[in-house]
């Protein structure tokens, strides 16, 4: 079975679980706050616990690929049942697993996480441009083929990301620019939301000198541990701010195990982003 485009998916989702994304972000540090010990079982209990308290209320989960892989093919057995339940529950998951490659190897990292058969299959998956825009050819097709998304790294907010995002192109155009612009060609027409989105960090400020209006969603990490709240995201994204996804990690994830205060304190992220987008 064919699935219905992954932007009218995730607008959908949005819309009627409210604009958020939480993070599963399963580091060492995390696990003992929980009182979880850093191996296999503690990182079972955490995604699991997760899973179950947000699954079937917020709109996405994110699971990063990394605090899994690091435990070898036992973290990436956990990490494959985690993606399953939560999409059974109905969470859209966007794998953070920041691909990028060229030809064939690109291809078989597209085929890990986008193809439908795959047993990390998800809804989208993030990746780096950064081999040139092309480089992502493989997983461009595959994922419209699925019915997937992609989410490519265009201005992120750690300092180092400046350097490469900022620089200025013989065109005058800076190379973040020109992954919006790329990503705008690749939703056009698309409705109600293109499928492919953007990494954009919710600490950047005023990005107003940015087009922003790619007609696809907008990864936004930063909210809560990183220092951006809610409030902010009118300000940062301007009018593309109804296509934002923010997300936020600790801010959660710290109140767990207590699946009832996971699960308060992500409704309150998601209450304080919609009254942010419907005032702005």
């Amino acid at each position: 079975m064919t699935l219905e485009p992954f932007g009218a998916r995730l607008r959908r989702a949005m819309d009627e679980r409210g604009p958020l994304c939480v993070g599963i972000d399963p580091h060492a540090s995390l696990l003992a706050e929980w009182g979880l010990d850093d191996t296999v079982a503690g990182l079972e209990r955490f995604s699991r616990t997760v899973v179950e308290a947000l699954a079937d209320r917020v709109a996405v989960l994110k699971p990063q690929s990394a605090f899994f892989e690091r435990f070898g093919s036992r973290g990436v057995a956990v990490l494959e049942r985690s993606v399953e339940e939560a999409r059974a529950a109905g969470a859209l998951v966007v794998m953070d697993a920041k691909r990028g490659d060229i030809g064939s190897t690109m291809a078989a990292y597209a085929e890990s996480f986008l193809r439908k058969d795959a047993p990390l299959f998800s809804d989208a998956l993030t990746v780096s441009p950064y081999l040139g825009y092309g480089s992502l050819s493989p997983a461009v097709a595959l994922a419209r083929e699925s019915g997937a998304g992609l989410f490519v790294l265009a201005l992120t907010s750690n300092p180092e990301g400046g350097e490469v995002q900022h620089a200025v192109r013989a065109d005058g155009r800076s190379v973040g620019a020109t992954m919006l612009a790329h990503l705008a060609a690749e939703n056009t027409g698309e409705e109600p939301l293109g499928s492919f989105g953007a990494v954009v960090g919710a600490t950047l400020g005023d990005l107003s000198t940015y087009d922003l209006d790619i007609n696809g969603p907008i990864l936004a990490p930063g909210i809560g541990a990183q220092g951006a709240t809610p409030a902010d995201l009118p300000h940062v994204f301007g009018a593309a701010v109804r296509n934002v996804v923010p997300n936020v990690s600790r801010g959660v994830l710290r109140h767990g195990p207590d699946v009832v205060a996971l699960r308060d304190h992500a409704e309150r992220f998601a209450q304080q982003v919609r009254a942010a987008v419907e005032a702005a």
